[in-house]
This record gives structure tokens, C-alpha cells and sequence, in this order.
């Protein structure tokens, strides 16, 4: 045998390192040597090993009890490894986080030779405990370890060839090790690599497991590979990537320290598939990447955590929805998941962000956030910044720190467009190019970030009309009215006596015992409400504050100032009769501004409607005189 084989240089080595106290550097690997040293400081003689005993059968028991979901979990992997090498000279073995063997699978004449070394279940394979061994060095180095032989620090242990790799779960904790190993004197070459490919298997199961049907992008720059053990697979939340196998990382080029920190934006270029889809992902270093993300199921969804600042979607009470419009609702919401683009139509006060609200916590995106931009209140100056955020010094008073904006803020989720009828026009062709591009650049910056968002637009207006004046961008219009949902003005409900009695049993009016009678209710339906829902609910909500618990209520208890919409009523009959409801709703504004001396807020709050609609309709009203 020459001077240079293997079995010369690890003698040597282990004289220079056991013997001389020298440093073997080149004749062992890396992890081999590091390991010896950690044996050494930790006290370890290697001319010194003690067997170490197997803890009792109870004991034993109780450790495989706290693990049974990690070898039920393995099983299949150790049971083709087993037979798939087939030989007398080979045992399997599932080792705990700390080392400790629960399960070997093996011939019982090898099984019987392996004991001799204690490498049984019920043995602590640890450093501390073993020396130098595959299945603790692999736990030190978080890497695949094979020790051939001799390199095991005890000389017991020569007898062994060991083959290990640490299982990891999606945020890089070890939670296991398997193990492939026999007689040294026949080391199987190909054994690290089976070892390799069934961890992989493993790690695959565990991290569908542990994300079950959850927001998991599987990655792959081979297609053919998407849904194998061989793909990448990761999770975002709120833009980061919490977690994340090994394929992704080595395909991203990142590694475990990174999970936590890097953002989405940080490693693509292009948006994340919707949910369900499939598609081509470019990263940031240029290559390209299949792409496909799992559809969440409702359970996942609900438990997730809502972002920082975002709004919970509310959850309106189901007798508000008659059978019919519920029906409605959840056939929009199946084309909102295949991500169409939703106009809501409806006067101001029918209940559209209400509406809004509740498709997005029917979709598959309810967990994510609702972001709802109000287009008509917001100043025109400050709708960009807004809607599209800016960097810091952007412009004179911007933040320091600069602001993501809310386009970015609903990323993920519902993006609620209200009043965008009233959205200047110049604004209205840099709204398109992010809807259509899918990416937002903030004011003061070059770079684009990705955003998926599902679109939820709502408007008082008709948008159609607006279009053909000039007074509303085209393609914008048919960009968001892929689909049109109308919401009914409140006077035109086909039952509005029994909606104003399922309002009044949502608000919770049964709890308190409190009723209304029925003169009561053909009272206030016979009210064209100008208002729409909105100011019913004020209304109705006004009647419960002043009433009693355990009564019923009726047209006696209305307040004073309810009274006064009693006479806007009357004196709006004519009006209504004729058809004409924008002369409703000046007559219903003027009489409120009346009773509250000209303060618009106190009328607003009286009506159920915004400042921003009297303004509307004043302006209105004083062009047309």
C-alpha cells in the first residue's frame, strides 16, 4: 500500500494529532479535524472510551413518545434505505436533535455488532458523549458528515463507517439526523448520497406539514421539477421570508441567516404568482425562476397575522344580506380569487365599503390586509404620496424615515378604491400603469417594487357617463370594471320593512330586550333616506341609545331631530313621486343644515352621510344656478 493512501494518511494524521499534539491539517478533512479539537477541549482521551450505556426500556419509551411525530415522519425514508442497500453489514438509524438514537433498522447480525459500540437505540450519539462520530458532528456542523474509520476519535469506533445528515425544518432548526452506517472495511460510496436524497424527502414532507395548505411558493428553474422534492419552496409574511428548504436557498444563493430579513423585493424582480398560479419569476440577480403558489385554505388564512396598521376585514352580521344578494356576493367573490377586478356601483351611503369588506373576508385573501383608499377624500396633492409612497426628502415635509404607501400596504390583499369616480384625472393614468405592471415607484425613486393586489373599486357615479364627457379615463374604466356588482338604493329595496328589522336585531337589540313596533317600522320605511344605509343604521342606532331595555319602541319615542326627517319626508313625497331623488336629496340637505344652524359636520352626522357629499351637492347646486 503507498505512502498516500487513505489508510496511511489517517494514521499519520492521527499520530501528529493524538500523539505529537501537531496539527494534521490536509490529511483529514475539515469537519473531521475541527471535531477532534472539540473532543479535545471538552476533555475526551481517545485511548480512554468508556461503552456507553443505553437508558432503560421506560426511558427509552418516553423518548420515542416525545418524538413520534419526527419517526412517523421518517419511517418511509428508513424503511427504503434499509432496503435499498440490503446487506448484512448496514444499519439505518433516526437519531434526535440531541443525538439520542430512537429507531435502527438493520440486519440482527450487524444490529448485534453495532451494539458492541453502543450505536443502539437509547444511546446518546453526541460529541460529548461519542467523540467523533457522523451523527453528532453532523449536528455541530448543520451539514451532511461522513467519518470513515478511523476517523472516529475513540479507536473502538474504527470498525464503522458513518454517513449522516441533520434534518431541518422550514426555519433551519435541526430537528433530527439519519444515518447510514456499516462495516468500514466495505464503506458504501453511495451512501451520503442516499442519506442526502432521503432527508430531502423528509424535509419536503415536513415543510408541507408544518405549512399545511398554506402560502408555500414552490420554485424551480427545472418546470418538469415543480412538486417534487427537488423544488424550492418558501413562505412571505408581511414581505419577508420567514421560512424557507434548502433547494430554495441554494437556488437563491442565500442561506438560513438571511430568513427573517430579506424581503420579497429583495429577491425578485417580479411579483409572486396568485394564489393557485403558475408563472415565470425573474430574481434579482437576473435568472429567471419557475414559480408556483399554493392556494391557502380558509383555516390558514384566519390564523395569520393581519399586518401592522392594516384593517381587519369586518365581519357585517349574515340577516343584513338578503338570500338572493348573499348568492350574489359569493359568486363575485369566485371571480375576485381569479383575480378580475370588481366595480362596486351604488349611490353614496349603500353600504359599498360594507360590501367590500365582505368579499374580501369570504376570498382567499381574508387574512391578508383590506386596505381601503378613500379617492375623494383625500387632498390632490397628497393623493400620490398616498397611494404610492415616497422616499426620504422626497418632497418639503415628508417623513424621514419616508412612507411605503398604500398601494404597497395591500400587498398581499384588498386594494379598496372608494369614491374613484372623483380621482383626478392625472392621477388616474398612473393608477392604471400600476394596475397594469403590477409594481409601484414610490415619489423620489427609480426602483419598482411588486405588488399583488385584488381590486375592489366603488363609485357613486356613472362611470360610463363620465367616460363619454371626458371626465374619466376609458381604459382605467375597463380595467376595474371586469365586473360590475350594483348596490340598490336603500328606498328601492323590494322589503325595506323587514331589512329595517334584521338591522335592528344585528345591532343586538334582542340582548336588551328592545323591540319596535310595527307602526314604527312602516314609519321609517315610508322614509325615502337620502342616506341610503348608512343613515339608517345612524338612525336606528340613535333609537337604541335613547330607548329603554325590555320596551317597544314607537312613533312617540322618535327624538325631535328624527321628527325633522319625519317633515323631510312628507315634504319630499312630491318629489319622489315625480321620479326625481337628486331633488330629494338637496331638500333632505337643506332641512338638515337647517336644523343644525348651517354646521355641515352636525348635518352630515344627522343625514349618515360624509362632509364631502353636502360639499358635492352645494357645488352642485350652485352651478346650476
Amino acid at each position: 500500500m503507498s505512502p498516500s493512501s487513505p489508510s496511511n494518511s489517517i494514521k499519520q494524521a492521527r499520530h501528529l494529532f493524538f500523539d505529537d499534539g501537531s496539527d494534521p491539517r490536509g490529511l483529514v478533512p475539515g469537519s473531521i479535524l475541527a471535531s477532534w479539537q472539540r473532543c479535545r477541549e471538552m476533555g475526551l482521551v481517545a485511548n480512554d472510551y468508556r461503552s456507553v450505556t443505553p437508558v432503560e426500556q421506560h426511558a427509552l419509551r418516553v423518548m420515542q413518545e416525545r418524538y413520534e411525530q419526527l419517526r412517523k415522519l421518517c419511517r418511509p425514508e428508513l424503511e427504503a434505505l434499509h432496503t435499498g442497500v440490503n446487506r448484512a453489514d448496514s444499519i439505518v438509524i433516526l437519531a434526535a436533535p440531541d443525538g439520542f438514537i430512537l429507531d435502527a433498522l438493520g440486519s440482527a447480525d450487524f444490529l448485534d455488532k453495532a451494539a458492541r459500540v453502543s450505536l443502539r437505540p437509547g444511546v446518546p450519539w453526541t460529541e460529548s458523549a461519542t467523540g467523533t462520530n457522523a451523527v453528532g458532528t453532523a449536528i455541530v456542523e448543520r451539514r451532511s458528515v461522513e467519518v470513515l474509520g478511523a476517523e472516529h476519535y475513540y479507536m473502538p469506533h474504527k470498525v464503522l463507517s458513518c454517513s449522516a445528515t441533520p434534518i431541518l425544518n422550514p426555519h433551519g432548526k435541526v430537528v433530527g439526523v439519519l444515518d447510514l452506517s456499516g462495516e468500514a472495511s466495505v464503506h458504501h460510496r453511495l451512501a451520503l448520497g442516499m442519506v442526502q436524497l432521503a432527508v430531502e424527502q423528509i424535509e419536503h414532507r415536513l415543510f408541507e406539514s408544518e405549512f399545511d395548505s398554506g402560502d408555500i411558493v414552490r420554485i424551480q428553474s427545472d418546470p418538469d421539477l415543480l412538486g417534487t422534492a427537488r423544488e424550492g419552496m418558501l413562505v412571505f409574511e408581511d414581505h419577508k421570508l420567514v421560512a424557507a428548504n434548502r433547494r430554495a436557498l441554494r437556488l437563491l444563493g442565500i442561506d438560513w441567516s438571511e430568513l427573517g430579513k430579506l424581503r420579497h423585493h429583495e429577491l425578485f424582480a417580479s411579483a409572486l404568482p396568485r394564489f393557485g398560479g403558475i408563472s415565470d419569476m425573474r430574481c434579482q440577480d437576473g435568472k429567471m425562476m419557475h414559480a408556483r403558489r399554493d392556494l391557502p385554505s380558509r383555516t390558514y388564512l384566519s390564523n395569520r397575522a393581519l399586518k401592522p396598521g392594516a384593517k381587519p376585514a369586518s365581519v357585517p352580521t349574515s340577516p343584513v344580506f338578503s338570500t338572493e344578494f348573499d348568492a350574489e356576493l359569493d359568486r363575485v367573490v369566485k371571480l375576485l380569487d381569479a383575480d378580475i377586478p370588481l366595480l362596486l356601483q351604488g349611490e353614496t351611503g349603500t353600504g359599498k365599503e360594507v360590501v367590500a369588506r365582505e368579499l374580501h373576508r369570504r376570498g382567499v385573501r381574508s387574512a391578508a390586509p383590506f386596505v381601503a383608499v378613500n379617492c375623494a377624500a383625500l387632498p390632490e396633492s397628497l393623493i400620490e404620496s398616498e397611494l404610492f409612497g415616497y422616499l426620504p426628502g422626497a418632497f418639503t415635509g415628508a417623513k424621514r424615515d419616508g412612507a411605503p404607501g398604500l398601494l404597497r400596504q395591500a400587498d398581499g390583499g384588498t386594494l379598496f378604491l372608494d369614491e374613484l369616480g372623483d380621482m383626478p384625472l392625472a392621477l388616474q393614468s398612473r393608477l392604471l400603469r400600476v394596475l397594469q405592471e403590477r409594481e409601484v415607484t414610490p415619489l423620489g425613486g427609480s426602483r419598482a417594487f411588486a405588488i399583488d393586489v385584488s381590486v375592489i373599486a366603488a363609485t357613486h357615479r356613472d362611470l360610463g357617463c363620465a367616460v363619454a364627457c371626458g371626465e374619466f379615463r376609458a381604459d382605467l374604466y375597463y380595467r376595474v370594471a371586469q365586473s360590475v356588482l350594483h348596490l340598490p338604493a336603500l328606498c328601492k329595496q323590494p322589503d325595506l320593512a323587514g331589512l329595517i328589522s334584521r338591522f335592528w336585531k344585528a345591532l343586538g337589540s334582542e340582548k336588551m330586550s328592545m323591540y319596535l313596533d310595527d307602526d314604527l317600522v312602516r314609519e321609517l320605511a315610508s322614509m325615502p333616506w337620502p342616506g341610503n344605509i348608512r343613515q339608517l343604521i345612524s338612525v336606528l342606532r340613535t333609537l337604541m341609545a335613547l330607548g329603554n331595555a325590555g320596551t317597544t319602541l314607537s312613533q312617540a319615542d322618535l327624538p325631535h331631530d328624527l321628527r325633522v326627517r319625519q317633515s323631510i319626508t312628507a315634504s319630499a313625497t312630491l318629489a319622489h313621486a315625480s321620479g326625481d331623488l337628486h331633488a330629494i336629496e338637496l331638500h333632505a340637505i337643506d332641512a338638515a343644515l337647517a336644523s343644525c344652524d348651517g354646521n355641515v359636520t352636525a348635518a352630515a352626522r344627522k343625514l349618515g352621510i360624509s362632509r364631502s357629499t353636502i360639499y358635492r351637492r352645494m357645488s352642485e347646486e350652485s352651478s346650476a344656478i
